[in-house]
């Protein structure tokens, strides 16, 4: 297990969490792309239904970029390898959505009104 402390073990519990969380949606990935790929060799596959296949697995690979289950720029290269293949093909590359990372910005808050003046105290 963990060190000694108490917010060590608690750690080391919830690092287990995350990594069954995060291997759940890695083996998705590693589908998807398989799938992908598989799709490219095989023959009697049509044209939109590879350009479809494709777009999942690049939007799987989004997902767990944004999450942060894989670097982004691991997530980038691999799709950048699967729309390769795809162009090579002659299929039209499907649109992926620009990845976004985590929580969406709030919209800015509105400027403070400025202070009053502060008198001088002391002299006239």
């Amino acid at each position: 297990m963990a060190k000694r402390t108490a917010s060590a073990k608690k750690q080391a519990r919830s690092g287990v969490r995350r990594a069954a969380r995060n291997r759940g949606v890695r083996s998705e990935v590693k589908t998807l792309v398989v799938k992908a790929r598989r799709s490219f060799t095989e023959s009697p596959v049509a044209s939109s239904d590879r350009a479809a296949i494709t777009g999942a697995a690049v939007r799987a690979l989004d997902r767990a970029a944004a999450k942060g289950v894989l670097h982004k720029r691991n997530a980038a290269r691999r799709k950048g390898r699967l729309m390769r293949q795809l162009a090579k093909l002659g299929g039209t590359p499907v649109a992926a959505p620009a990845p976004t990372k985590g929580r969406r910005k709030a919209a800015p808050a509105p400027a403070p009104a400025p202070a009053p003046a502060k008198k001088e105290k002391g002299r006239k």
